[in-house]
């Protein structure tokens, strides 16, 4: 199985989590929801999962074996933070350009 397409559909500035994922596979499944959470500076995936009537969670999907985890986990947090360098530069470019609002 691989991984053709990953999208980065939001990103958070406050709490824990940072980003929401859509992830394609074989260019034929498409995962959404994986989110990207931040604790103690450290970045990790948490797969899409839905509450249980006892209010714990179960997730719906989830990689059977650690090798491929880690390699989801790893392409996720790639696109992750080239999407937020993207997001930083588009900000800093908004910044520095001149006003003419007031013009």
């Amino acid at each position: 199985m691989v991984i053709t397409d990953i999208k980065v559909r939001k990103l958070f500035d406050e709490g824990p989590m940072k980003a929401i994922v859509s992830v394609t596979f074989d260019g034929q499944l498409a995962l959404h929801d994986i989110k990207v959470i931040s604790v103690r500076d450290k970045n990790f995936i948490v797969m899409p999962s839905r509450k249980n009537p006892d209010g714990t969670y179960r997730d719906i999907v989830h990689p059977i074996n650690a090798a491929f985890r880690s390699e989801l986990e790893e392409l996720v947090l790639a696109a992750y933070e080239e999407e937020l360098a993207k997001a930083e530069a588009e900000a800093e470019l908004e910044s520095a350009a001149p006003s003419y609002e007031n013009v």
